[in-house]
């Protein structure tokens, strides 16, 4: 295993770090880092004998953070930011099918999977619709999914949950 960043190396988070309880401080899952931030690796280490993990110092919130290699990029490397990320709900702004047959209807709430950020047209997702295969969904496509408000049936809104 050979580390693909070094001490002093300049390096972005590319998705939401989140507290997993090994963060003093701070309750289980607070944010502890927002996607797209900058810091400088200060140290590298395994975890389990087999995976490396890069401390890095993220000088605007002043933490160090440990992360994997998967969650990091260079800081130099171009950064396309997205609107929702991994475990993210979603919703279909519009109906989605494939070969003219509507799989998901406009509306329809699913779970973001995957950000591909280097898609050919732009931010896409991976997003999982229950009782559906997962769908390579655009960026253009989705929406925050809407909330019942306060006192609503979800029947009385159209909306099965």
């Amino acid at each position: 295993m050979r580390p693909e960043y070094e001490y002093g190396d300049e390096v972005r988070v590319l998705r939401n770090v989140r507290n997993d309880g090994t963060y003093p401080g701070e309750p289980t899952g607070a944010l502890l880092i927002r996607r797209g931030s900058t810091g400088f690796v200060r140290d590298v280490g395994t975890f389990l004998q087999d995976q490396l993990i890069y401390s890095v110092h993220f000088l605007d919130s002043d933490r160090i953070v440990g992360c994997r290699a998967e969650e990091l990029q260079r800081a130099d490397e171009p950064w396309i930011p997205s609107r929702f990320e991994f475990r993210d709900q979603v919703a279909a702004r519009l109906p989605l099918g494939l070969q003219g047959r509507v799989l998901v209807e406009a509306g329809e709430v699913g779970e973001v999977i995957r950000v591909l950020r280097d898609h050919p047209g732009g931010v896409a997702y991976h997003v999982h619709f229950p009782d559906r295969n997962t769908l390579i969904v655009p960026e253009t496509a989705l929406t925050e999914p809407e909330t019942p408000t306060a006192g609503a049936s979800a029947e009385a809104d159209g909306v099965a949950l």
